[in-house]
Formats: C-alpha cells, sequence, structure tokens
C-alpha cells in the first residue's frame, strides 16, 4: 500500500475545506506545480483516499425537514444484507450502518413531516423481511459535521 505523505495530507486538509477550490491555488499554497496537483489527487483517487466529490445538498431547503436516526433490530443478524437491499430501495434512507450493540442496523432519513416519517416507518421499514423492532431518534439540529482531522507532522495546534 502507498504511503500518505505531507504534501498529500497538506492536499487533502485544502480540498476538504472547498471541493470547488481551483487546482491552481492549491497548488499556490503547496508550493508546487498544478500538475503535481493533479497527479496526487488522482493518485489519492486511485488509492481510494478520496472516495467521492459532489456537492452537499441541504435536505431542509428540498422540504425534507424531519432528520431521523433509526435503531433496526434484525431476527438474525445474518439478514442485514436483504434488509440492506430493502432499505436502498427507500430514496429518503440516506445512510446504512451494520453495528455492534443493541440494533443490528443504524439507519438516517429524511422525512418531510411527522406524517412522512409514520408512513415510512409503518408502511416500509417494519415490513422488511427480519425487522423485529425500530427505535426512532429525531433530530432536532445539526450541531456539527465535518471531515475527520488530517494531522501534519510539522503542524502547530
Amino acid at each position: 500500500m502507498e504511503k500518505i505523505d505531507e504534501l498529500d495530507k497538506k492536499i487533502l486538509n485544502i480540498i476538504m475545506r472547498n471541493a470547488r477550490i481551483p487546482s491552481k491555488d492549491v497548488a499556490v499554497q503547496c508550493g508546487v506545480s498544478r500538475a503535481a496537483i493533479h497527479q496526487r489527487i488522482q493518485r489519492l483517487i486511485d488509492m481510494k483516499v478520496i472516495t467521492g466529490s459532489g456537492y452537499n445538498v441541504n435536505p431542509h431547503k428540498l422540504g425534507f425537514n424531519t432528520c431521523t436516526y433509526i435503531g433496526v433490530s434484525l431476527e438474525k443478524g445474518s439478514m442485514y444484507r436483504e434488509a440492506v437491499q430493502a432499505l436502498e430501495s427507500i430514496p429518503e434512507v440516506v445512510e446504512c450502518h451494520f453495528t455492534t450493540g443493541p440494533y443490528s442496523l443504524l439507519i438516517k432519513l429524511y422525512a418531510k413531516d411527522n406524517q412522512h416519517l409514520m408512513e415510512l416507518l409503518n408502511d416500509k421499514i417494519q415490513h422488511i423481511p427480519g425487522v423485529t423492532e425500530t427505535e426512532t431518534l429525531i433530530s432536532l439540529e445539526q450541531s456539527m459535521n465535518r471531515q475527520i482531522k488530517i494531522d501534519l507532522e510539522n503542524e502547530q495546534d
């Protein structure tokens, strides 16, 4: 496996703050050529360090006002693949994690309102084969959303 060096970390810190920053600006901040930045970013993509890019869309602006986390208990943990496949067909489900602890799965979804949430729970999620129980937690406010911190060796806090 290839190593991530200090220049890679510096590039990542810059583009994580602003994915739309021009490569020439990244190059200036890093003190290298634009071509070097392009090569480094492509290498980080090939290494799967960078796994995507795009725009973040505010669900609230699209009418999805209820952010919810749902703990899902399955009859058997081995049923998670089928449950995940069923959850993938529900567009409002934006994350799904196979977990340890009291739930087999922890999902995040956006609903338009509480009525919509109830319909998703009662008519879709709780009808997935193997689902035995759900526990719903409504997010009142997202207080933080960030990427993992990448420390530079010569960085001072």
